[in-house]
């Protein structure tokens, strides 16, 4: 409890010192001019000035540590039986396979994509590809009926949205692709592309011109290095729940989440 106190005591009275050592165990490509701007508006901003990548810390780094064979994402799913251990070498190269495919389909720095998923290992490497390239994911949980999901498309204005086939329950398949089409259809902002991971429990329809089979493409895509992004540039946003009126999009950065969990 000592030791407890000191720590938080430390973060209290200095929290510039504390956050700058904790962010020394990260890779950053240009350093921080402050490492918090207590000025910015509307609200203070961690490691103002630096450059960075979320995806990098978490998979690249390793990998060139020499941990490339190391377990990095392990699944283990009740519901379906079936477990699979993805090494870190493995798993970025899903990563920047996908972050290929992403860019193939006009996904730039600074872009939302959606990822309407089940708890599967598609859903990390589809979070883990959009940091890879400076896009801005947004996790919507998968089932979310049709309009809840239109509202937070609407919002985020997606250029791409990430989904699979379906999502299983214990005693159920729930077709997610009925609740995304017409979700879009609902929505007054339209995604470029949607791609589906299909699932062998259930195969979902796809819409030409639209709909891109996620294995296929990531069978021709062009691997995607990751693109070095301001600290202080959105990662992800995460909505709330809309009970209490329209769902609230919040955003968190680059740098200090990454710190943060890091610590």
């Amino acid at each position: 409890m000592g030791t407890y106190k000191e720590v938080y005591e430390r973060s209290i009275g200095d929290p510039e010192g504390f956050w700058g050592d904790a962010a020394k165990d990260l890779h950053w490509y240009a350093p921080w001019t402050c490492v918090l701007d207590s000025d910015a508006t509307p609200v203070p901003r961690w490691f103002a000035g630096a450059s960075f990548n979320t995806c990098y810390n978490a998979l690249d780094r390793h990998v060139e540590a020499g941990r490339g064979d190391q377990a990095a994402l392990i699944y283990d799913s009740p519901v379906t039986g079936q477990t699979r251990t993805y090494s870190y070498r493995e798993l970025t190269e899903l990563v920047a396979r996908l972050a290929g495919v992403l860019a193939g389909a006009g996904v730039e720095k600074g872009d939302r994509v959606i990822v309407y998923m089940p708890m599967i290992p598609e859903a990390a490497i589809a979070m883990l590809a959009c940091a890879r390239i400076g896009a801005i994911h947004s996790v919507v949980f998968g089932g979310f009926a049709a309009n809840e999901l239109a509202t937070r498309i609407d919002d985020a204005k997606p250029k791409v949205i990430l989904s699979a086939s379906c999502g299983i329950e214990p005693n159920r398949v729930v077709q997610y692709k009925p609740l995304l089409d017409a979700a879009i259809d609902m929505s007054d902002s339209k995604p470029k592309k949607c791609i589906i991971f299909q699932r062998p429990m259930e195969k979902a329809p796809m819409i030409d011109g639209r709909d891109v089979d996620w294995v296929a493409a990531m069978a021709t895509a062009t691997p995607a290095d990751c693109v070095p992004v301001a600290a202080t540039d959105p990662l992800y946003i995460l909505y709330t729940s809309g009970t209490t009126g329209e769902p609230k999009g919040v955003v968190r950065d680059n740098g200090g989440h990454v710190v943060a969990l890091k610590w």
